[in-house]
């Protein structure tokens, strides 16, 4: 019997989940800590990722150890500290700040479809990895990243393409993510086996 669901995720031991949704097929791995959040069909993380405001495409691949959409603070005044708005855990007669929790939550990281985020990467908040794309282990994203390209680094720059551009746009507008599990089933062998290129010409239009 397969071991993953289209009813239910499956998400492995202590992990900490706040307003999470989930598609079809999904897999949290154990420790991992996730908010505000939703996974779209396919898509899995690791081990110990740490995710917060973002939303993740279908068969997204998210290695162990990476962090999405990190949360901040407030830079422009006097203090940093969470107590401006974590307020009501210093002081019984202080309340949280509604307006700085709906401003992070607003912030919202996009993870696109069939990437592949490396071990212990960071993608920073408002940032979108494009269809396709690879972030390299340990990089820190700090800006969009195109589709079908690979980045790398601190601050991530661009290393090459994961797939020439005619191409690239060829997959996006195959949608093959949006393909019926039956359907990935009958061509299992075809993207086991076939290039890019060839896999386009046998199933476009």
């Amino acid at each position: 019997m397969a071991r993953l669901s289209p009813d239910e995720p499956v998400v492995h031991p202590d992990c900490d989940l706040t307003e999470v949704t989930f598609g079809r097929y999904v897999e949290i791995g154990r420790g991992s800590r996730i908010a505000y959040s939703t996974f779209d069909d396919y898509a899995y993380c690791d081990r110990q990722t740490d995710i917060a405001n973002a939303s993740i495409g279908k068969f997204a691949n998210i290695a162990s150890c990476v962090r999405i959409g990190a949360t901040d603070h407030p830079l422009e005044t006097v203090a940093l500290h969470h107590f401006l708005y974590r307020s009501a855990d210093y002081w019984d007669d202080a309340e949280n700040d509604p307006a700085f929790f709906a401003h992070r939550k607003a912030r919202r990281a996009r993870i696109g479809h069939d990437t592949w985020i490396g071990h212990g990467a960071q993608i920073k908040p408002e940032v979108t990895i494009g269809d396709g794309a690879v972030v390299a282990s340990g990089a820190i994203v700090t800006r969009d990243v195109a589709p079908y390209t690979i980045v790398a680094g601190i601050p991530a720059v661009k290393l090459r393409d994961r797939q020439p551009a005619d191409v690239a746009d060829r997959i996006i507008a195959l949608g093959w993510w949006d393909w019926d599990h039956d359907r990935l089933r009958e061509t299992l062998a075809d993207f086991r086996t076939l290039p890019a290129l060839a896999f386009l010409e046998k199933y476009e239009g």
